[in-house]
């Protein structure tokens, strides 16, 4: 059976439900299909690697005080967080992967690396 690539629009043989003429046209296909939210998603995913690099490097020792202009003048953004977790006594702390930090007065926050017994 006759049927045409869906990427380079060359005809082909093979199974019913093939699709492609080929590795690299699917390849090809399925990169372009995905592109636009591909790269929303890797802009995403560089901010947050970041801010946990950052997290890291003022952490080392596991536990940290550091001023927040410290982590701005890194670039740390603050709107972009893999998830928090809230304490019985009402701290939010807020993680980037492993690494955290919960905010205290007069600027303040604390750096923590996350623990087991967080979810």
């Amino acid at each position: 059976m006759k049927k045409k690539c869906l990427e380079c629009n060359d005809e082909f043989h093979g199974r019913a439900d093939k699709k492609f003429c080929s590795d690299q046209c699917r390849n090809a296909y399925n990169n372009k299909l995905n592109s636009d939210a591909n790269n929303f998603v890797r802009n995403i995913n560089n901010i947050l690697r970041k801010n946990r690099r950052i997290l890291a490097e003022l952490n080392p020792e596991g536990k940290a005080t550091i001023h927040k202009d410290k982590l701005l003048e890194r670039g740390f953004k603050f709107s972009y967080f893999t998830n928090i977790y809230q304490t019985k006594s009402e701290n939010t702390y807020y993680f980037c992967y492993e690494y955290g930090y919960l905010e205290r007065d007069n600027g303040y926050y604390t750096l923590v690396i996350r623990q087991e017994y967080v979810e």
